[in-house]
């Protein structure tokens, strides 16, 4: 079968030919920032000193946005309310070019929208405002009749059930109907332990809590029988309720495919190893890259592997986050060099990340030998943003700053050092000797540096002169590249 890293970067390359639909449950994602240092004299409860808030797509929002900015080309039919939110969401999907309709409820239907309060990295409270939606048939014949209409452009449908009332038993069915009359794939992400109503699904994508709740009985990956266990009760559940396969995603212990024809063999793949920052979103994450890939001709196996890598990726992340085309080729080991991206890359990253609410923040230097002050102002940088891009001085560069038997080390295990840094997300090389042609491209939301005060950094000036940040990092006493290299020439 072939997974091997160039097959499985080839499937990425064809993202941008697709045409995906996802149909499902909208909201809004909201994430309050700020630092909770006291106790409330009210209440033994923290109090948050707010800093900054995003807002973002969140449900079938989330699978739209990791859709788009894999590069594929997304339609979306959902249902929000006739609000401030819906109005936003609408907004923020047609901006990301997502080939929105979204269908504006009147009759007092609020968008969902959940609002997740944040400090030092850490969850403090959840607070949701939804209600469930009843669909009148009227507005069921406009949504199923778009769907109609757009089927036969469609390489393949995604629908994301988060158990807010859009799939009942009146919708899903005609939906999956729809699709098997056009012979289009149709992928659930579901949400009830009764699929019935997703009879004729191509794959139904539980995770472990859900499959254990469909199939009435509790697993345990660790297990020795785990793996036949769970065939045995997937395809049960297969002949039970008509769906043609399972692919249960068992967090730190990959995923599992079962199909329902027991000729084919079911496949297990492990999770990679990493830190997990947020686990937010991951699952839109999957769903979207699964579909993505099932739908440009990737074999079962590879699509489950290029949806473990972008899910991978995007637990690495805080908040509700997605992936690029860049990043997962990236991942995968076929277009850059772990994070090494040109500048024209690196404006691409940062028109999309932008486009989700993040925060794109820069430093830059020569970081020839790595030490404890680099790593302590990449963290401070890195805490003022949501993703840090890093300018490296090229090698004819640092010998035009520091002299001819400078750098020690060249551009290429200079970039590999930093993309190996958690606080560093991207590094960009450049040839001037100065940083700021770099900056007049990238435009970052913040630029942090150790012992530049803003009246002699010109970078930072420039920043500032488009209503950016220019934060002048404390510098760690007792470290220079200078002085080690002068050290070792004793």
């Amino acid at each position: 079968m072939p997974d091997n890293i160039a097959n499985l970067a080839s499937y990425v390359e064809k993202f941008s030919d697709l045409r995906l639909l996802c149909v499902g449950d909208m909201m809004l994602d909201t994430f309050v920032y700020g630092k909770a240092g006291r106790l409330s004299p009210e209440a033994p409860v923290p109090v948050l000193q707010k800093q900054r808030e995003n807002s973002m797509p969140g449900g079938v929002g989330n699978v739209v946005t990791n859709l788009c900015t894999l590069g594929c080309q997304t339609s979306l039919i959902s249902v929000v309310g006739q609000d401030a939110e819906g109005d936003l969401l609408c907004r923020t999907l047609a901006q990301q070019g997502s080939n929105v309709r979204l269908l504006l409820q009147q009759q007092n239907y609020c968008t969902t929208v959940k609002t997740r309060f944040v400090a030092g990295g850490h969850h403090l409270l959840r607070v949701d405002r939804e209600e469930k939606l009843h669909l009148p048939d009227d507005a069921l014949a406009s949504l199923l009749k778009q769907v109609e209409s757009h089927i036969r452009n469609i390489d393949l449908v995604l629908l994301s059930d988060y158990g807010k009332g859009l799939f009942d038993e009146r919708f899903t069915p005609a939906i999956i109907r729809i699709c098997q009359q056009h012979g289009c794939k149709v992928i659930v992400d579901p949400k009830r332990i009764d699929y019935t109503i997703y009879q004729g699904a191509t794959v139904v994508k539980p995770n472990l809590k859900e499959f254990q709740g469909v199939t009435g009985r509790t697993f345990n990956p660790r297990a020795a029988d785990f793996q036949q266990e769970a065939v045995a009760a997937g395809r049960e559940v297969c002949r039970r309720y008509g769906v043609q396969n399972l692919l249960v995603t068992l967090s730190e212990h990959g995923m599992m495919y079962i199909p329902g024809d027991e000729a084919e063999q079911p496949v297990w793949i492990p999770t990679e190893a990493q830190e997990v920052f947020d686990v937010s979103g991951a699952g839109d994450t999957s769903l979207a890259a699964l579909g993505a890939s099932l739908a440009a001709g990737a074999p079962m196996q590879a699509a489950m592997r290029i949806a473990n890598a972008a899910s991978g990726i995007v637990v690495g992340k805080f908040g509700t986050a997605s992936v690029t085309g860049a990043e997962l080729s990236q991942k995968l080991g076929q277009k850059h060099n772990s994070g090494l991206v040109t500048a024209e890359e690196a404006v691409e990253i940062i028109a999309k990340l932008r486009a989700q609410g993040k925060i794109i923040g820069f430093t830059n230097g020569c970081f020839d030998l790595l030490h404890p002050g680099h790593l302590q102002s990449f963290r401070n940088a890195r805490n003022l943003c949501d993703v840090l891009f890093v300018g490296l001085n090229s090698d004819d560069s640092v010998r035009r700053l520091k002299g001819p038997s400078r750098p020690v080390n060249n551009q290429e295990s200079r970039a590999a050092m930093l993309t190996g840094l958690k606080a560093v997300d991207y590094v960009v090389i450049f040839d001037e000797d100065s940083a700021l042609p770099l900056l007049q491209k990238l435009r970052p939301d913040v630029i942090a540096k150790e012992g530049y005060p803003l009246e002699k950094w010109r970078g930072g000036q420039f920043v500032v002169s488009y209503g950016g940040r220019a934060v002048e990092l404390p510098r760690v006493e007792g470290f220079s590249s200078t002085s080690i290299i002068n050290k070792l020439n004793q």
